[in-house]
Order: structure tokens, then C-alpha cells, then sequence
């Protein structure tokens, strides 16, 4: 279709021109007043899409740290669309946390020199197995083993997802039925065990408790994102049971990879504490003030591959299916341990 003729363009622009000017003739005070009314602001909308409302004073410490965020996604994006950046980010249900607040989401796993450590699994076995599959890349999800993405709400338990997610697996893996295993169970029930509800925990603790115990199913067991309900677990309703666990040795990316190939989904601990892993959206995650030392956050390992060149490990995140890539995070993997990724790794032995 070829340009509009004049006579069209012209009352378009006179019928502009009449707006800006009794915008000018109304004045500031009553167009503000009856725009803001007929359109909310993003800070508006976006707290009315995820129902949160503030009095007033929080009100306005909570937009500014949402403005901040809001901003720092925005600069994240163009620098990706210049091809600076390897990902995109997006603004999400966390747009207002506190620091604090995010900690809590993440599961603020203990201090890691006290973290749970048990029998290492052989790099060479690992390696000599992985060898005859040459696999180059790996996705379970794609293949029966991993359950729909889960959501742990506003409570710090991380380290029961990335728990249950590496025993359906193996259970998959073994039997060929695909069962949601009960979050909640672990939750409730193995404090004693040295893990901390919705305060984070590390996951071999919860390993014990599934090796001594067994593990109902999320249905008979549903999750009620809170650590204050007493335990009523069943062992006559157990659908898991697991006879000990192994660790990758501490770092090895390759014996990770290759226990991924030949194991199945891997439980592991990285440094999410950072903004860009918060809001991240799409493409490669790669977060150069990762540390590798630095674990607050648990999640599961369900593959890994390629695109264009740059090496990827797939992890699956506890936090829905609006969060990342439907749930789901591409992080880069380039041999560095990059955020931790084979610090604290671990998978269940049946």
C-alpha cells in the first residue's frame, strides 16, 4: 500500500494539535490528575497484576526499589540488544524485595563450612561410562524424568525441591513412572535431620532423612509453603525410598557433565545472590561477580548443550513457570565452575 494522500494526514495532525493544546489550556494539575486516573501508572499495574498493596510509606520505599530494578533490567536489555550482554532480564513478581527478602527466597543456605558433605562418586568411573554414551548434549526433560516446574512461594525451600526433583529421576529412571514427590514432607519433617524449614538447608541433610524415612507424594503430601505445621508423615503412604547418596568431587565440571550423562538430574548449590539471576529471562546466564564459594541457592540439574558455540548447563529453578526460560535457566558453562555449579553436587543412589 503506497503513502496516505494529504487530505487524510491533515486532520490527524490538526486533531493533535487541538489535544496538546487544551492539555495546555486544562492545565498540569487536572490533566495529571484525570490521566493518572484513566491510566495507572507501571507501579500501579504491576502491583495490581501480582496483588500486593502497601500502606504508605512502605508504598513509596517499595516503588523506589522496584524503579531501581525496573531501570537496571532496562540497561541489562539494551546492552543485550547491542550484543553486550548474554541474556535478557525481565521485571517479575520480585520486583519490590529487600535484600533480606531475597535471601529468604533463595533459601540462604548455611555457611558453607558447615555444609554436609558424604562418600564421593569416582571422576574416572564417571568419565569411562560417560565415554561410551558420547553424549554431547543431555535433556531429561525432553526424555520422562523431570516434573512440571514447580513454586516454592516466599519460603526459603530451595533445598527441598532440588532434593525431590533428582529422586523422581531415578525413580523415572528405574521404574518408568514419573512421580511429584512431597516438598512439604521434607519440610516438616526432617528438622532433626539438621534442615531448617522455609530458613534454608543443605541437601544431603534431607538425603538422610529420605535414606531413613522414604518420602510420600506431593498429592497424599501437598506443598503449603510454610515451616510451621507439625509432620504427619506416613510411612505407610512412602512412594520413595533412596539407599544412600554420592557427591561429584567438589568442582570437577567434567565428572558433573558426565554424571548428568549417565546418572540423570543432579541436585546442586550456586551463588544466586545476585539481581541479574532474580529477574534473568532468557539466553546464557553469566554473572561475572558469581563466586563459586558463594552458595545460596538450591536447584536442580537436568542437562546440558550448546548454542552457537557457547556451552550451557539447563537448570531447573523452584520459583514457577513465569520465572526464566518457563522455569527453567541456560547457564554458561565454560570449565570455571562458573556460580558454584559443581561446588555442592550430589545425586541419590535407589
Amino acid at each position: 500500500m503506497g503513502p496516505p494522500h494529504t487530505h487524510q494526514v491533515r486532520p490527524a495532525r490538526l486533531l493533535l494539535r487541538a489535544a496538546l493544546l487544551s492539555a495546555v489550556l486544562i492545565g498540569p494539575r487536572l490533566a495529571s490528575s484525570e490521566s493518572d486516573e484513566a491510566f495507572p501508572t507501571e507501579w500501579e499495574l504491576w502491583k495490581s497484576s501480582h496483588r500486593v498493596a502497601y500502606e504508605d510509606t512502605d508504598d513509596v520505599q517499595r516503588k523506589n526499589i522496584w524503579e531501581s530494578n525496573r531501570q537496571m533490567i532496562e540497561d541489562n536489555n539494551e546492552g543485550f540488544f547491542m550484543g553486550r550482554r548474554p541474556f535478557t532480564m525481565a521485571m517479575n513478581r520480585y520486583g519490590d524485595l529487600t535484600e533480606q527478602e531475597y535471601q529468604v527466597l533463595q533459601g540462604a543456605l548455611i555457611d558453607s563450612q558447615f555444609a554436609k558433605r558424604g562418600k564421593t562418586a569416582s571422576s574416572r568411573r564417571l568419565r569411562a561410562n560417560a565415554k561410551k554414551l558420547g553424549a554431547y548434549f543431555v535433556d531429561y526433560r525432553t526424555m520422562g524424568y523431570v516434573t512440571e516446574v514447580k513454586d516454592q512461594g516466599f519460603c526459603g525451600s530451595c533445598w527441598a525441591f532440588s532434593t525431590t526433583g533428582a529422586i523422581e529421576g531415578q525413580i523415572y529412571k528405574k521404574t518408568g513412572q514419573l512421580v511429584s514427590l512431597s516438598e512439604q514432607n521434607l519440610v516438616d519433617c526432617s528438622r532433626s535431620y539438621g534442615t531448617y524449614g522455609c530458613s534454608g538447608a543443605w541437601m544431603a541433610n534431607a538425603y538422610d532423612y529420605v535414606v531413613s524415612n522414604g518420602l510420600q507424594a506431593s498429592d497424599a503430601y501437598p506443598y503449603s509453603s510454610v515451616d510451621t505445621q507439625p509432620c504427619y508423615y506416613d510411612s505407610r503412604q512412602a512412594v520413595a525410598h533412596i539407599k544412600d547418596y554420592r557427591f561429584i568431587p567438589k568442582g570437577d565440571e567434567q565428572a558433573l557433565a558426565d554424571a548428568v550423562a549417565t546418572v540423570g538430574p543432579i541436585t546442586i548449590a550456586i551463588d544466586a545472590d545476585h539481581s541479574s539471576f532474580l529477574f534473568y529471562s532468557s539466553g546464557v546466564y553469566d554473572e561475572p561477580l558469581c563466586n563459586p564459594n558463594s552458595l545460596s541457592h538450591a536447584v536442580l540439574l537436568v542437562g546440558y548443550g550448546s548454542d552457537g558455540g557457547q556451552d550451557y548447563w539447563i537448570i531447573k529453578n523452584s520459583w514457577g513457570s513465569s520465572w526464566g526460560e518457563g522455569g527453567y535457566m541456560r547457564m554458561v558453562r565454560d570449565g570455571s565452575n562458573t556460580c558454584g555449579v559443581a561446588s555442592y553436587a550430589l545425586y541419590p543412589v535407589l
